[in-house]
């Protein structure tokens, strides 16, 4: 093709392309600026550790989560869908490069020959053909920037899956631990219950106390016995959760200690500026801003004219020739759109509505992302001082349950006062346990929320 034609063909693209519509920005409520300061400040924070989960000081829990990471069945789809964004970035730069291809034609002919005799003939055309789309306007260069952005969305997407999962495995064993301690606690309740009713029983039998203290010492026995096996039901339940988040069958879990020999690491430090960059969510979510912006640059650009340039050549051999003839060709084609009947806006108009949806989300994210941080710091704020009373709690219940015991036992006061005792420390007792959980499994959520550690 001539320069002259090339320049006229690149000069008519610019004119038609003069009446295509401009983009619209995203929209201004979207953004969001991150506060100064948090509004629950803690009074002794630790810079996030790489990998956090040791900080509690249980080796099993440490390998049940490292587990998680590598085998659990979301982090290995989330890994997949990595795989299959890069493809498809991959697929998208071979629009930038010409389209090469070769092959061949072949066919026998019987035909009349002008003095009427039959001949036949074998020709064979082999053919080497080249194409190209002039990127003049920048579609397939959006296209790939369109694919390097869901590649990023992807692998930040992976990176949140698996900090959710590590945190999900850390936060179910912690939680396996609280049921063996509260196991443990019914364990010496019934104990207590048991020698209760022995006595209780003696009494009746010699005649110094009615039947219903004794159905009362025997109602009180089988109450707590009967939240044993749910207990159990539950600490199976709770084992079967973590062996498939580790991405097994369903088997025991070995303990590596006890709920109180778990360390309570200091809360994460992190600044509220620093947290938008750290969480792996609001990456993928600005990522997909990006994406979304791309893909509305190549639905602008089907508004431009298309300017396609190829080229073949080849040889003709047939036994009609004495030798091969070469035969060649150079073209381009220049194709602007007309009238699509609204086609292209409706598709400028989705894509636009699609990115729109995007910063909408991100913001969506973000607000979130902060508040889980501020939920789990207002928690661990209150639970020291929740735990403080608890404990002062149990004393005060635990007094006076021997008191209501001594007092029972020397005939000044009914068995109910003991009954009454009884059922108070073990609420105490079990309700301490679950605030022990609480303050661990807070601090894994709060790991999780500041963005915890990459995988």
């Amino acid at each position: 093709m001539k320069p002259k034609s090339t320049a006229l063909l690149s000069l008519c693209a610019l004119a038609l392309s003069a009446c295509a519509p401009t983009l619209q920005d995203a929209p201004v409520g979207a953004a969001v600026s991150a506060p100064t300061d948090w509004r629950t400040q803690l009074e002794v924070t630790a810079p996030v550790e790489q990998d956090w989960w040791d900080t509690f000081g249980d080796p099993q829990l440490s390998r049940l989560v490292e587990q998680a990471r590598l085998h659990n069945p979301d982090v290995q789809i989330a890994a997949a869908r990595v795989e299959e964004a890069r493809a498809t970035e991959l697929g998208s730069r071979g629009y930038l490069l010409p389209s090469i291809g070769a092959g061949a034609q072949s066919a026998v002919q019987r035909e009349l020959s002008p003095f009427g005799q039959p001949r036949t003939t074998v020709g064979v055309q082999p053919a080497f053909r080249a194409s190209y789309e002039v990127d003049l306007f920048g579609k397939n260069a959006a296209r790939v920037d369109a694919a390097e952005a869901g590649v990023a969305a992807s692998a930040a997407a992976e990176e949140a899956a698996c900090l959710s999962v590590s945190a999900a495995t850390a936060s179910g064993y912690i939680t396996l631990l609280a049921l063996d301690r509260r196991q443990e606690v019914l364990a010496a309740t019934l104990e207590a219950r048991g020698q209760a009713l022995k006595f209780a029983r003696d009494r009746a039998e010699v005649g110094y106390t009615s039947q219903l203290e004794l159905r009362q010492a025997e109602a009180e026995y089988q109450a707590t016995a009967q939240l044993v096996p749910q207990l159990k039901a539950q600490i199976a339940r709770q084992e079967n959760a973590l062996s498939v988040l580790t991405g097994e069958l369903p088997f025991a879990i070995e303990r590596g200690g006890t709920l109180a020999d778990l360390r309570q690491p200091a809360p994460p430090a992190t600044l509220p500026s620093e947290l938008l960059r750290r969480r792996p969510d609001v990456a993928a979510a600005e990522y997909r801003i990006a994406a979304a912006d791309a893909k509305m640059r190549m639905a602008r650009a089907d508004f431009m004219p298309s300017i396609d340039l190829g080229a073949s050549a080849g040889l003709v051999i047939s036994d009609l020739l004495a030798d091969p003839i070469g035969v060649w060709s150079l073209g381009g084609s220049i194709l602007a759109p007309i009238f699509q009947g609204g086609k292209l806006q409706a598709q400028l108009d989705g894509a636009t509505a699609q990115r729109d949806q995007a910063a909408w989300a991100y913001r969506s994210t973000v607000l979130n992302a902060f508040r889980e941080v501020e939920d789990r710091m207002a928690v661990l704020a209150n639970l020291k001082d929740q735990e403080t009373a608890r404990v002062a709690q149990q004393t005060a219940v635990a007094d006076a349950l021997r008191h209501a015991r001594n007092r029972y036992r020397a005939g000044y006061t009914p068995y109910i006062e003991q009954v009454d005792a009884q059922r108070a420390l073990l609420g105490v007792e079990l309700s301490l346990v679950q605030v022990r959980a609480d303050e661990l499994t807070t601090l894994v959520g709060l790991y999780q929320a500041v963005g915890g550690a990459p995988c």
